[in-house]
């Protein structure tokens, strides 16, 4: 007996032109609560100290388990063919993203 998915077991996945061009996005945001992980894709441009969401995803924890775990799945992928990733970020937000201090209000 096989494990291979079937054609039943297959899953039929359209994506439309304005979504496949993807949106980009410099910083994510994430928030929880007992019942949902909010993800906030933020596009932040240098210079301007007021960013926007781009896109919000709102996943149930056992999805967000299952996100995580793709993503290092990927990562490790990623990184054995072409080198590590180096992660310059300290955790914070670049809120002078490459420019000088901005004022804070």
């Amino acid at each position: 007996m096989s494990n291979e998915p079937t054609l039943e077991d297959q899953l039929n996945i359209e994506l439309s032109e304005e979504v496949a061009e993807g949106t980009y996005s410099n910083l994510a945001v994430i928030t929880h609560s007992d019942s949902e992980f909010v993800i906030d894709f933020i596009k932040m441009l240098p210079g301007v100290p007021k960013a926007k969401v781009k896109s919000r995803i709102i996943l149930t924890p056992t999805h967000a388990k299952r996100l995580l775990r793709a993503l290092k799945e990927n990562v490790n992928k990623f990184e054995a063919m072409h080198g590590t990733i180096e992660d310059t970020g300290n955790g914070n937000i670049p809120m002078n993203f490459g420019g000088g201090p901005l004022p804070m209000a």
